[in-house]
């Protein structure tokens, strides 16, 4: 899948499914500080990259992943 696309279905479900304002998502905005993502956010986000992607993330594997950029390359990396 192309990398466009991919941050195209992060950013329209940042902003659909959990609320976030549109301005506020940046490639280097922080999942948690900037963003306001929170534990329960992040079972949310699980059950929708299932869906949008085909896989479920692994917490194991999220650890590092701190912001926008990283989640989709993160993403990018699982579709490979």
């Amino acid at each position: 899948m192309d990398k466009k696309i991919i941050e195209e279905k992060v950013r329209n479900f940042l902003i659909n499914d959990l609320e976030i304002d549109s301005e506020r998502i940046t490639p280097d905005a922080t999942l948690k500080d900037d963003l306001g993502i929170d534990s329960l956010d992040f079972v949310d986000i699980i059950v929708i990259v299932n869906r949008e992607f085909g896989f479920k993330p692994e917490a194991k594997e999220m650890i590092d992943v701190k912001t926008v950029r990283q989640f989709c390359d993160y993403i990018e990396s699982k579709l490979q």
